[in-house]
């Protein structure tokens, strides 16, 4: 009986568009999703301990709503800022309200010179004490950009101007919710800093002739692993040490130039965390008395950030004596400058090494401090410039001509030291087949700062590494690695995993919206059980407005 009366109603909704729009809508709106997660790449804050010092930010685990930053509550919320919405005060405010997390968007395109200037201030002072928040950086890509625009919308109801806007403000805002799941940051126990040794050998018995020592450090720093790149420092350090190994090796090679001296070439690991990797290195060979890679060294010349500026600084923590290889290498630093460049100056600055200080200030310091004669070749003044440790520094601040004219002055006092060619001052040696290349010293420039260089990423099986040292041994002889790895009982160091990861954004509706779909259902069903008791009545009134009128002759 009841199969007869489904079959009439069925016959009724059919011919029917509203009440059958009215029936199948909202279940069409019950079922229907919300919203779809977007996926972005973040970066997360530095991690490590340094001479027992924790640093940074100590966890890694977002699962909270976002909020922007000038909203009045950040308790347990993803606070998103833009990078000039934030300030320390800002960020203090932050920490103290307890919030689940901090996203700061950097702009995607080039830095103007005041967001340059603004990241830098920033950088050193998130970096003066560690938080328990954790601090993501991520870009301002269009994507993110959108969600950040509906967190705007979202968060401005709190501002309506009348109580109904308010509700129906919140009824059509979209919220998101903040995820980056996984395992906390976890300890890199036994985590190895490498470094690479090369040497081209003197003309004659080895262990008999002096060395040069020719050492930079090639990993680089920022507020975020993952985004520090270190084209400046100390990436032209580097491309300036492979280029130096390439131009004399070919020197070396002819019996005609085959000087008599031996030339080390070291690309320490952990510069940034107190030059680590050169502590190590010296202490091992010192250590042992039969190695004699320390044991007749001239002088060691240590290369950091070169590639800009028109001054070449020698950093000496003594300044050297007149008629010492210190003083005549810093005169021939001062003729080839003049040669190569007329508005190119070279300067000596003198800084006492301060043992009371965490970290050394340069790399030729920890030479100094074991009485070898140890100088920094750099174009900064100061080994304060922000710029040494910061995210900013990228490929684009970088000129290569100034690199090559760098590498060019470098070369040429090095080799007029080692030929002793003190009366011929106008003849230049790198010219043709000896020339400085840039267009190689471009190639290994784009390569070095295509990733982040971060010491904490670079473990011994890294692309980079490798990459490093087959170049190295293409010039030079007995290329070897060498392993530094943090006492475990007192360690210097200690590292933390998680520099990138994958930030979900799920797109969801506040409760208000909730409460109003549960309403619409109420409402719903409701009519739909008084369509159902008085089914009877409304269709009989359904049929005789359906009855066509009787027309009069």
């Amino acid at each position: 009986m009841w199969f007869d009366e489904l079959g009439e109603v069925y016959e009724m909704f059919r011919g029917s568009f509203p009440l059958s729009f009215l029936l199948f809508v909202p279940l069409v709106i019950m079922v229907s999703p919300v919203g779809a997660a977007q996926d972005f790449t973040v970066y997360r804050m530095q991690h490590y301990d340094l001479h027992g010092s924790p640093h940074g930010c100590r966890n890694a685990i977002v699962n909270v709503e976002a909020r922007l930053i000038d909203a009045s509550v950040y308790t347990r919320r993803c606070v998103i800022s833009r990078l000039r919405q934030l300030t320390i005060s800002k960020f203090k405010d932050i920490q103290a309200q307890n919030a689940g997390g901090l996203l700061i968007l950097i702009p995607s395109g080039p830095l103007e010179k005041e967001d340059k200037k603004y990241l830098l201030e920033l950088e050193e002072e998130l970096l003066l004490e560690e938080t328990n928040m954790p601090v993501y950086f991520t870009y301002d890509t269009p994507e993110v950009s959108a969600i950040y625009e509906d967190i705007k919308t979202s968060q401005s109801v709190d501002t309506a101007s009348s109580a109904l806007s308010a509700l129906m403000g919140s009824v059509s805002a979209n919220g998101f919710q903040m995820v980056m799941n996984g395992p906390q940051a976890k300890v890199l126990s036994d985590f190895p800093i490498t470094n690479i040794l090369g040497k081209l050998s003197g003309y004659g018995i080895e262990e008999q002739l002096p060395t040069i020592t020719i050492v930079t450090h090639y990993d680089s720093f920022g507020i975020a692993p993952g985004l520090a790149t270190g084209a400046d420092s100390n990436g032209s350090g580097v491309v300036a040490l492979l280029e130096i190994a390439r131009i004399f090796s070919k020197l070396y090679s002819n019996s005609r130039t085959h000087a008599k001296y031996n030339i080390l070439f070291l690309l320490s690991g952990g510069g940034k965390f107190n030059y680590q990797g050169t502590k190590k290195w010296i202490d091992e060979n010192i250590e042992i008395s039969e190695s004699s890679l320390l044991s007749d060294v001239k002088f060691v010349l240590c290369l950091d950030t070169l590639g800009s500026g028109s001054s070449l600084n020698m950093h000496v923590s003594k300044p050297p004596k007149e008629g010492s290889d210190g003083d005549i290498i810093f005169n021939y630093l001062k003729e080839s400058a003049s040669k190569f460049s007329s508005n190119t100056t070279v300067d000596m600055v003198h800084k006492k090494i301060n043992l009371a200080e965490d970290i050394l200030a340069w790399e030729h310091e920890r030479f100094s401090i074991r009485r070898l004669p140890a100088y920094t070749l750099s174009h900064l003044n100061t080994h304060k410039n922000p710029l040494r440790t910061s995210i900013v520094d990228t490929r684009a601040s970088i000129d290569v001509s100034v690199l090559v004219r760098n590498i060019k002055i470098i070369a040429e006092s090095l080799a007029r030291y080692i030929f002793n060619l003190t009366q011929h001052s106008d003849l230049q040696l790198f010219q043709n087949s000896l020339r400085v290349d840039e267009s190689l010293v471009e190639s290994n420039f784009d390569m070095l700062t295509a990733s982040s260089r971060a010491a904490q990423v670079l473990d011994k099986n890294h692309v980079l590494l490798s990459t490093l040292e087959v170049y190295l041994s293409h010039y030079v002889k007995d290329v070897q690695r060498s392993i530094v790895k943090a006492e475990k009982r007192d360690p210097d160091f200690v590292f933390y995993d998680g520099a990138q990861y994958t930030m979900h954004a799920y797109n969801v509706k506040p409760a208000i919206f909730d409460l109003f779909i549960a309403l619409g259902i109420v409402g719903y069903l409701g009519l739909v059980y008084l369509l159902g008791q008085n089914f009877n009545s409304v269709y009989a009134f359904y049929v005789k407005r359906m009855q066509p009128k009787s027309t009069k002759a």
